[in-house]
């Protein structure tokens, strides 16, 4: 009884902690006010918070059940692609904010080809994301 009481306080501990710190990331860099302002769909703010509040709860408590949905493997490429996505949005929406790409063009001499830059980016995180995919996760 005792053990389990300790269990639960440290589980929802961590949660808080993990959790606080999620927020504070989005909430001080200030990326999904950036992000609306960059897609310019400030109207959908709202939209935006409750997608990551619901998505995070949705995925943690999936992730604390042994959950097997029995669905056809073809759901996995929109969820992927959808995954995928929201991810390079905070990372654009971070480095954005952050000011990353203008510093480091300038630091390689790249500063008048950053479009470059950044193609150079995604298409290797494109590459590296298919061939982790096709050989690592196949085989």
């Amino acid at each position: 009884m005792i053990t389990n009481l300790i269990l639960i306080v440290i589980g929802l501990s961590g949660g808080l902690v993990v959790g606080s710190g999620f927020v504070a990331f989005l909430a001080v860099l200030g990326i999904i006010p950036r992000l609306t302002q960059l897609t310019k769909t400030h109207q959908f703010i709202h939209v935006y918070e409750w997608a990551i509040i619901l998505g995070a709860v949705t995925s943690g408590w999936i992730g604390l059940r042994n959950t097997l949905l029995f669905q056809s493997e073809l759901w996995l490429i929109p969820i992927g692609l959808l995954c995928g996505v929201f991810i390079g949005m905070l990372a654009a929406a971070l480095t954005e904010v952050l000011n990353v790409f203008p510093i480091l063009a300038k630091r390689i001499g790249l500063g008048e080809k950053i479009t470059v830059l950044l193609m150079a980016i995604v298409l290797g995180k494109i590459v590296g994301s298919l061939f982790h995919w096709l050989y690592f996760v196949n085989h």
